[in-house]
Protein backbone atom coordinates (compact mmCIF):
# COMPACT_ATOMS: atom_id res chain seq x y z
CA UNK A 1 0.00 0.00 0.00
CA UNK A 2 1.62 3.28 -1.14
CA UNK A 3 -0.93 5.58 0.56
CA UNK A 4 -2.93 5.65 3.77
CA UNK A 5 -6.27 6.29 2.09
CA UNK A 6 -8.26 6.68 -1.10
CA UNK A 7 -10.40 9.79 -1.57
CA UNK A 8 -12.96 10.04 -4.39
CA UNK A 9 -14.70 13.36 -5.12
CA UNK A 10 -17.95 12.55 -6.94
CA UNK A 11 -20.64 14.43 -8.85
CA UNK A 12 -23.88 12.78 -10.01
CA UNK A 13 -26.12 14.45 -12.63
CA UNK A 14 -29.79 14.15 -13.64
CA UNK A 15 -30.69 12.12 -10.57
CA UNK A 16 -34.23 11.34 -9.41
CA UNK A 17 -35.36 14.51 -7.50
CA UNK A 18 -37.65 12.62 -5.11
CA UNK A 19 -34.78 10.44 -3.94
CA UNK A 20 -32.44 13.41 -3.50
CA UNK A 21 -34.98 15.20 -1.27
CA UNK A 22 -35.67 12.24 1.03
CA UNK A 23 -33.60 11.97 4.19
CA UNK A 24 -34.70 8.36 4.70
CA UNK A 25 -33.84 7.25 1.17
CA UNK A 26 -30.49 9.04 1.11
CA UNK A 27 -29.50 7.51 4.43
CA UNK A 28 -30.47 4.02 3.26
CA UNK A 29 -28.59 4.33 -0.03
CA UNK A 30 -25.45 5.83 1.53
CA UNK A 31 -25.34 3.21 4.28
CA UNK A 32 -25.85 0.35 1.81
CA UNK A 33 -23.17 1.84 -0.46
CA UNK A 34 -20.72 1.70 2.43
CA UNK A 35 -21.58 -1.88 3.35
CA UNK A 36 -21.51 -3.02 -0.28
CA UNK A 37 -17.93 -1.77 -0.50
CA UNK A 38 -17.01 -3.80 2.58
CA UNK A 39 -17.01 -0.97 5.13
CA UNK A 40 -18.20 -1.18 8.75
CA UNK A 41 -20.80 1.51 9.57
CA UNK A 42 -20.56 3.02 13.03
CA UNK A 43 -22.60 6.24 12.76
CA UNK A 44 -24.98 8.09 10.43
CA UNK A 45 -26.14 11.69 10.56
CA UNK A 46 -28.58 13.11 7.98
CA UNK A 47 -30.91 16.08 7.83
CA UNK A 48 -32.92 18.18 5.38
CA UNK A 49 -31.31 21.29 3.98
CA UNK A 50 -33.43 24.42 3.45
CA UNK A 51 -35.33 24.80 1.20
CA UNK A 52 -34.54 21.52 -0.60
CA UNK A 53 -31.98 18.79 -0.38
CA UNK A 54 -30.27 16.51 2.08
CA UNK A 55 -26.91 16.72 3.84
CA UNK A 56 -25.35 13.88 5.73
CA UNK A 57 -22.46 11.60 6.51
CA UNK A 58 -21.94 7.90 7.09
CA UNK A 59 -19.04 7.39 9.46
CA UNK A 60 -17.35 4.07 8.80
CA UNK A 61 -14.59 2.36 10.70
CA UNK A 62 -12.44 2.98 7.63
CA UNK A 63 -13.34 6.76 7.40
CA UNK A 64 -16.54 8.25 5.87
CA UNK A 65 -19.02 8.81 3.05
CA UNK A 66 -20.54 12.33 2.87
CA UNK A 67 -23.21 13.84 0.62
CA UNK A 68 -25.10 17.02 -0.21
CA UNK A 69 -27.95 17.03 -2.73
CA UNK A 70 -29.71 19.64 -4.85
CA UNK A 71 -32.94 17.91 -5.95
CA UNK A 72 -34.11 20.97 -7.89
CA UNK A 73 -31.11 20.37 -10.21
CA UNK A 74 -31.02 16.59 -9.96
CA UNK A 75 -27.46 16.97 -8.66
CA UNK A 76 -25.58 15.28 -5.83
CA UNK A 77 -22.07 15.94 -4.57
CA UNK A 78 -20.52 12.97 -2.77
CA UNK A 79 -17.27 12.48 -0.87
CA UNK A 80 -15.94 8.90 -0.48
CA UNK A 81 -12.91 8.46 1.76
CA UNK A 82 -11.58 5.05 2.81
CA UNK A 83 -8.46 4.09 4.72
CA UNK A 84 -6.57 0.87 4.28
CA UNK A 85 -6.88 -1.60 1.43
CA UNK A 86 -9.97 -3.60 2.49
CA UNK A 87 -12.64 -1.17 1.22
CA UNK A 88 -13.02 -0.17 -2.43
CA UNK A 89 -14.72 3.28 -2.73
CA UNK A 90 -15.44 2.68 -6.44
CA UNK A 91 -17.95 0.00 -5.44
CA UNK A 92 -19.82 2.68 -3.46
CA UNK A 93 -19.62 5.01 -6.47
CA UNK A 94 -21.30 2.51 -8.80
CA UNK A 95 -23.95 1.62 -6.23
CA UNK A 96 -24.92 5.27 -5.64
CA UNK A 97 -24.98 6.11 -9.34
CA UNK A 98 -27.59 3.38 -9.87
CA UNK A 99 -29.52 4.13 -6.68
CA UNK A 100 -29.89 7.85 -7.47
CA UNK A 101 -30.86 6.97 -11.08
CA UNK A 102 -28.16 9.33 -12.34
CA UNK A 103 -27.73 9.70 -16.09
CA UNK A 104 -24.01 10.05 -15.55
CA UNK A 105 -21.39 10.85 -12.95
CA UNK A 106 -17.89 12.20 -12.75
CA UNK A 107 -15.24 11.40 -10.18
CA UNK A 108 -11.66 12.23 -9.30
CA UNK A 109 -9.62 9.97 -7.06
CA UNK A 110 -6.89 11.38 -4.84
CA UNK A 111 -4.42 9.25 -2.95
CA UNK A 112 -4.14 10.57 0.59
CA UNK A 113 -1.09 10.14 2.81
CA UNK A 114 1.73 9.21 0.41
CA UNK A 115 3.88 6.73 2.31
CA UNK A 116 7.16 8.01 0.89
CA UNK A 117 6.41 11.41 2.45
CA UNK A 118 5.55 9.99 5.90
CA UNK A 119 7.65 8.76 8.74
CA UNK A 120 6.06 6.33 11.17
CA UNK A 121 6.45 7.08 14.88
CA UNK A 122 6.38 4.65 17.75
CA UNK A 123 3.37 5.49 19.94
CA UNK A 124 1.61 4.00 22.92
CA UNK A 125 -1.88 3.77 21.38
CA UNK A 126 -3.55 2.85 24.68
CA UNK A 127 -2.20 6.05 26.23
CA UNK A 128 -3.64 8.14 23.39
CA UNK A 129 -7.14 6.62 23.56
CA UNK A 130 -9.74 6.99 26.23
CA UNK A 131 -10.73 3.96 28.26
CA UNK A 132 -13.83 3.15 26.18
CA UNK A 133 -12.00 3.16 22.84
CA UNK A 134 -8.76 1.53 23.91
CA UNK A 135 -9.95 -1.97 23.05
CA UNK A 136 -10.08 -3.60 19.66
CA UNK A 137 -13.85 -4.20 19.59
CA UNK A 138 -16.08 -2.73 16.86
CA UNK A 139 -17.62 0.61 17.94
CA UNK A 140 -21.32 0.65 18.79
CA UNK A 141 -23.54 1.48 15.81
CA UNK A 142 -25.45 4.77 16.20
CA UNK A 143 -27.89 6.72 13.98
CA UNK A 144 -28.63 10.43 13.89
CA UNK A 145 -31.43 10.95 11.36
CA UNK A 146 -33.61 14.04 11.37
CA UNK A 147 -36.97 15.08 9.95
CA UNK A 148 -37.14 18.83 9.39
CA UNK A 149 -40.22 20.96 8.73
CA UNK A 150 -38.94 24.23 7.36
CA UNK A 151 -39.54 27.33 5.35
CA UNK A 152 -37.09 30.07 4.38
CA UNK A 153 -36.84 31.49 7.91
CA UNK A 154 -37.65 28.84 10.51
CA UNK A 155 -37.35 25.10 11.02
CA UNK A 156 -38.35 22.34 13.43
CA UNK A 157 -36.23 19.18 13.53
CA UNK A 158 -37.07 15.86 15.17
CA UNK A 159 -34.76 12.88 15.38
CA UNK A 160 -36.36 9.66 14.16
CA UNK A 161 -35.75 5.96 13.57
CA UNK A 162 -37.28 6.01 10.09
CA UNK A 163 -40.58 6.03 8.22
CA UNK A 164 -43.38 3.66 9.11
CA UNK A 165 -45.68 4.76 6.29
CA UNK A 166 -45.26 6.63 3.01
CA UNK A 167 -47.96 7.05 0.36
CA UNK A 168 -48.62 9.66 -2.30
CA UNK A 169 -52.39 10.08 -2.39
CA UNK A 170 -54.39 11.96 -5.01
CA UNK A 171 -54.03 15.04 -2.81
CA UNK A 172 -50.80 14.96 -0.82
CA UNK A 173 -47.86 12.94 0.46
CA UNK A 174 -48.83 11.09 3.64
CA UNK A 175 -46.04 9.91 5.93
CA UNK A 176 -45.65 8.56 9.47
CA UNK A 177 -42.27 8.79 11.21
CA UNK A 178 -41.15 7.02 14.37
CA UNK A 179 -39.57 9.90 16.30
CA UNK A 180 -37.52 9.49 19.46
CA UNK A 181 -38.97 12.38 21.48
CA UNK A 182 -42.58 12.59 20.26
CA UNK A 183 -43.54 9.04 19.31
CA UNK A 184 -45.15 8.35 15.95
CA UNK A 185 -45.72 11.50 13.91
CA UNK A 186 -48.09 12.11 10.99
CA UNK A 187 -46.96 14.55 8.29
CA UNK A 188 -48.72 15.77 5.14
CA UNK A 189 -46.53 17.15 2.36
CA UNK A 190 -43.70 17.48 4.86
CA UNK A 191 -45.74 19.42 7.46
CA UNK A 192 -46.32 18.08 10.97
CA UNK A 193 -49.99 17.28 11.62
CA UNK A 194 -49.78 15.52 14.96
CA UNK A 195 -47.52 13.48 17.19
CA UNK A 196 -48.39 10.92 19.84
CA UNK A 197 -46.59 12.98 22.48
CA UNK A 198 -48.51 16.29 22.26
CA UNK A 199 -51.59 15.69 20.08
CA UNK A 200 -53.90 15.91 23.09
CA UNK A 201 -53.33 19.66 23.36
CA UNK A 202 -54.73 20.35 19.91
CA UNK A 203 -57.57 17.83 20.05
CA UNK A 204 -58.77 18.65 23.55
CA UNK A 205 -58.79 22.37 22.84
CA UNK A 206 -60.53 22.19 19.47
CA UNK A 207 -63.26 19.89 20.84
CA UNK A 208 -64.00 20.63 24.50
CA UNK A 209 -63.98 24.43 24.36
CA UNK A 210 -67.10 24.56 22.13
CA UNK A 211 -68.74 21.46 23.61
CA UNK A 212 -68.58 22.69 27.20
CA UNK A 213 -69.50 26.25 26.25
CA UNK A 214 -72.49 25.39 24.09
CA UNK A 215 -73.69 22.69 26.47
CA UNK A 216 -76.44 21.28 24.21
CA UNK A 217 -74.61 19.88 21.18
CA UNK A 218 -76.51 16.96 19.68
CA UNK A 219 -75.36 17.03 16.07
CA UNK A 220 -71.76 17.87 15.16
CA UNK A 221 -69.74 17.98 11.96
CA UNK A 222 -65.96 17.69 11.56
CA UNK A 223 -64.39 18.85 8.30
CA UNK A 224 -61.01 17.14 7.97
CA UNK A 225 -59.64 15.51 11.09
CA UNK A 226 -58.60 12.29 9.36
CA UNK A 227 -56.27 11.29 12.21
CA UNK A 228 -59.38 10.82 14.39
CA UNK A 229 -58.29 12.84 17.41
CA UNK A 230 -61.09 15.41 17.26
CA UNK A 231 -63.72 12.68 16.85
CA UNK A 232 -62.23 10.83 19.83
CA UNK A 233 -62.60 13.89 22.05
CA UNK A 234 -66.12 14.81 20.87
CA UNK A 235 -67.36 11.28 21.52
CA UNK A 236 -66.41 11.61 25.19
CA UNK A 237 -69.58 13.70 25.46
CA UNK A 238 -72.56 11.34 25.84
CA UNK A 239 -74.98 13.99 24.57
CA UNK A 240 -73.65 13.65 21.02
CA UNK A 241 -76.31 11.87 18.98
CA UNK A 242 -74.87 12.31 15.51
CA UNK A 243 -71.26 12.95 14.52
CA UNK A 244 -70.32 13.33 10.87
CA UNK A 245 -66.70 13.54 9.78
CA UNK A 246 -65.83 14.43 6.19
CA UNK A 247 -62.19 13.72 5.30
CA UNK A 248 -61.02 14.14 1.73
CA UNK A 249 -58.03 11.77 1.89
CA UNK A 250 -58.52 8.11 2.78
CA UNK A 251 -54.74 7.65 3.03
CA UNK A 252 -54.71 9.88 6.13
CA UNK A 253 -57.32 7.65 7.75
CA UNK A 254 -55.44 4.51 6.71
CA UNK A 255 -52.10 5.72 8.09
CA UNK A 256 -53.68 6.88 11.35
CA UNK A 257 -55.50 3.61 11.96
CA UNK A 258 -52.30 1.64 11.41
CA UNK A 259 -49.74 3.77 13.20
CA UNK A 260 -51.61 6.20 15.48
CA UNK A 261 -54.04 3.85 17.28
CA UNK A 262 -54.33 6.02 20.37
CA UNK A 263 -55.40 9.00 18.26
CA UNK A 264 -57.60 7.14 15.78
CA UNK A 265 -59.35 4.96 18.35
CA UNK A 266 -62.81 6.45 17.66
CA UNK A 267 -62.78 6.09 13.87
CA UNK A 268 -64.86 2.89 14.14
CA UNK A 269 -67.23 4.28 16.79
CA UNK A 270 -70.90 3.47 16.06
CA UNK A 271 -71.93 7.13 16.46
CA UNK A 272 -69.40 8.31 13.89
CA UNK A 273 -70.43 8.65 10.25
CA UNK A 274 -67.09 8.82 8.44
CA UNK A 275 -67.39 10.12 4.87
CA UNK A 276 -64.43 10.18 2.47
CA UNK A 277 -65.29 13.18 0.33
CA UNK A 278 -64.66 16.87 -0.28
CA UNK A 279 -65.76 18.81 2.81
CA UNK A 280 -66.48 21.94 0.78
CA UNK A 281 -68.88 20.06 -1.46
CA UNK A 282 -70.50 18.32 1.50
CA UNK A 283 -71.18 21.58 3.35
CA UNK A 284 -72.59 23.24 0.23
CA UNK A 285 -75.21 20.49 -0.11
CA UNK A 286 -76.35 20.28 3.51
CA UNK A 287 -79.68 21.75 4.53
CA UNK A 288 -79.92 24.95 6.56
CA UNK A 289 -79.51 24.61 10.34
CA UNK A 290 -78.29 20.99 10.20
CA UNK A 291 -75.71 21.08 13.00
CA UNK A 292 -75.18 22.50 16.48
CA UNK A 293 -71.41 22.48 16.04
CA UNK A 294 -69.07 22.55 13.05
CA UNK A 295 -65.35 22.01 13.62
CA UNK A 296 -62.97 22.74 10.74
CA UNK A 297 -59.96 20.57 11.58
CA UNK A 298 -57.94 21.41 8.50
CA UNK A 299 -54.29 21.57 7.52
CA UNK A 300 -52.60 24.82 6.51
CA UNK A 301 -54.20 26.76 3.61
CA UNK A 302 -52.36 24.90 0.87
CA UNK A 303 -53.10 21.84 -1.25
CA UNK A 304 -56.45 20.12 -0.57
CA UNK A 305 -57.26 22.52 2.30
CA UNK A 306 -56.88 25.70 0.29
CA UNK A 307 -60.60 25.86 -0.51
CA UNK A 308 -61.49 25.72 3.19
CA UNK A 309 -60.04 29.20 3.69
CA UNK A 310 -62.60 31.07 1.58
CA UNK A 311 -65.52 33.34 2.46
CA UNK A 312 -67.93 31.20 0.39
CA UNK A 313 -67.12 28.10 2.44
CA UNK A 314 -67.57 29.85 5.80
CA UNK A 315 -70.87 31.38 4.71
CA UNK A 316 -72.06 27.86 3.97
CA UNK A 317 -70.91 26.78 7.43
CA UNK A 318 -72.87 29.67 8.93
CA UNK A 319 -75.93 28.60 6.97
CA UNK A 320 -75.91 24.99 8.18
CA UNK A 321 -75.51 25.96 11.85
CA UNK A 322 -78.49 25.97 14.21
CA UNK A 323 -79.50 29.43 15.58
CA UNK A 324 -77.34 28.77 18.66
CA UNK A 325 -74.70 26.99 16.64
CA UNK A 326 -70.93 27.33 17.03
CA UNK A 327 -68.10 27.05 14.53
CA UNK A 328 -64.57 26.31 15.73
CA UNK A 329 -61.53 26.21 13.44
CA UNK A 330 -57.80 25.94 13.80
CA UNK A 331 -56.68 29.43 12.81
CA UNK A 332 -52.92 29.14 12.38
CA UNK A 333 -50.08 30.60 14.41
CA UNK A 334 -50.21 34.37 15.03
CA UNK A 335 -46.42 34.35 15.00
CA UNK A 336 -45.70 32.04 12.10
CA UNK A 337 -48.48 32.72 9.61
CA UNK A 338 -49.82 36.13 10.64
CA UNK A 339 -51.05 37.07 7.16
CA UNK A 340 -53.47 34.14 7.01
CA UNK A 341 -54.30 34.61 10.70
CA UNK A 342 -55.47 38.19 10.09
CA UNK A 343 -57.40 37.26 6.96
CA UNK A 344 -59.21 34.46 8.77
CA UNK A 345 -60.48 36.64 11.60
CA UNK A 346 -61.52 39.44 9.26
CA UNK A 347 -63.54 36.91 7.26
CA UNK A 348 -65.19 35.34 10.33
CA UNK A 349 -66.12 38.72 11.84
CA UNK A 350 -67.75 39.84 8.62
CA UNK A 351 -69.89 36.68 8.53
CA UNK A 352 -70.72 36.14 12.23
CA UNK A 353 -70.34 39.72 13.48
CA UNK A 354 -67.34 41.24 15.32
CA UNK A 355 -68.66 40.51 18.82
CA UNK A 356 -69.50 36.90 17.95
CA UNK A 357 -65.94 35.84 17.05
CA UNK A 358 -63.29 35.02 19.64
CA UNK A 359 -59.70 33.83 19.35
CA UNK A 360 -58.16 31.44 21.85
CA UNK A 361 -54.66 30.00 22.15
CA UNK A 362 -52.92 26.76 23.05
CA UNK A 363 -49.29 25.76 23.18
CA UNK A 364 -48.21 22.81 21.03
CA UNK A 365 -44.44 22.13 20.96
CA UNK A 366 -44.39 20.34 17.58
CA UNK A 367 -46.17 23.19 15.73
CA UNK A 368 -44.28 26.19 14.30
CA UNK A 369 -43.42 28.65 17.13
CA UNK A 370 -45.35 26.53 19.66
CA UNK A 371 -48.17 29.11 19.83
CA UNK A 372 -51.33 27.99 18.01
CA UNK A 373 -54.71 29.63 17.68
CA UNK A 374 -58.31 28.50 17.39
CA UNK A 375 -61.38 30.51 16.47
CA UNK A 376 -64.73 30.38 18.27
CA UNK A 377 -67.62 31.86 16.26
CA UNK A 378 -71.27 31.71 17.28
CA UNK A 379 -74.51 32.70 15.56
CA UNK A 380 -76.35 33.88 18.67
CA UNK A 381 -73.41 35.66 20.28
CA UNK A 382 -73.11 33.39 23.31
CA UNK A 383 -69.87 34.32 25.01
CA UNK A 384 -67.36 31.46 25.53
CA UNK A 385 -66.58 32.48 29.14
CA UNK A 386 -69.64 34.21 30.61
CA UNK A 387 -71.99 31.75 32.34
CA UNK A 388 -69.22 29.15 32.24
CA UNK A 389 -70.01 26.27 34.62
CA UNK A 390 -66.73 25.53 36.42
CA UNK A 391 -68.04 22.61 38.43
CA UNK A 392 -69.58 20.86 35.43
CA UNK A 393 -66.38 21.26 33.44
CA UNK A 394 -64.16 20.09 36.29
CA UNK A 395 -66.29 16.96 36.68
CA UNK A 396 -65.99 16.24 32.97
CA UNK A 397 -62.21 16.74 33.04
CA UNK A 398 -61.79 14.38 35.98
CA UNK A 399 -64.11 11.73 34.55
CA UNK A 400 -62.19 11.66 31.26
CA UNK A 401 -58.65 12.12 32.61
CA UNK A 402 -57.86 14.96 30.23
CA UNK A 403 -54.22 15.95 29.86
CA UNK A 404 -54.44 19.65 28.95
CA UNK A 405 -57.91 21.15 29.07
CA UNK A 406 -59.48 22.27 32.36
CA UNK A 407 -61.64 25.22 33.55
CA UNK A 408 -58.62 27.43 34.20
CA UNK A 409 -57.07 26.68 30.81
CA UNK A 410 -60.43 27.39 29.14
CA UNK A 411 -60.62 30.88 30.57
CA UNK A 412 -56.91 31.64 30.21
CA UNK A 413 -56.91 30.58 26.55
CA UNK A 414 -59.12 33.58 25.66
CA UNK A 415 -56.77 36.03 27.39
CA UNK A 416 -54.84 37.18 24.35
CA UNK A 417 -51.46 38.88 24.24
CA UNK A 418 -51.69 42.51 23.14
CA UNK A 419 -50.03 41.88 19.79
CA UNK A 420 -52.61 39.20 18.91
CA UNK A 421 -55.55 41.43 19.85
CA UNK A 422 -54.11 44.29 17.83
CA UNK A 423 -53.56 42.09 14.77
CA UNK A 424 -57.23 41.08 14.77
CA UNK A 425 -58.57 44.59 15.36
CA UNK A 426 -56.28 46.42 12.95
CA UNK A 427 -56.90 43.90 10.17
CA UNK A 428 -60.66 44.14 10.58
CA UNK A 429 -60.70 47.94 10.69
CA UNK A 430 -58.50 48.12 7.61
CA UNK A 431 -61.02 46.03 5.72
CA UNK A 432 -64.03 48.20 6.56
Amino acid sequence: MSTLGRHIIVEFYNCEPGILNSVVHIEQHMETAARTAGATVINTTFHHFSPYGVSGVVVIQESHLAIHTWPEYGYASVDLFTCGDTVDPWVSYEYLKNSFKASHGSAVEMRRGEMNLLKKRELDLHALRDEKSAGDSIPKRTRDIWFTERDENIALSLKHHGKLYEEQSDYQKVEVYETLAYGNMLTLDGLVMCTEKDEYVYHEMIAHVPMLTHGQVRKALIIGGGDGGTARELLKHPGIEELVMVEIDNKVVEASKRYLPGISSALNHPKLNLIIDDGIKYVSKRADESFDLVIVDSTDPVGPSEGLFTEAFYRDVYRILQPAGVMVTQSESPRFNNKVFKEIYTCYREIFGPSHVHCYLAYIPSYPTGMWSFSYSTKDGKHPIRNFDNQKVESFVMANSLNYYNPHIHKAAFALPNFVREMIEVAFEANQ
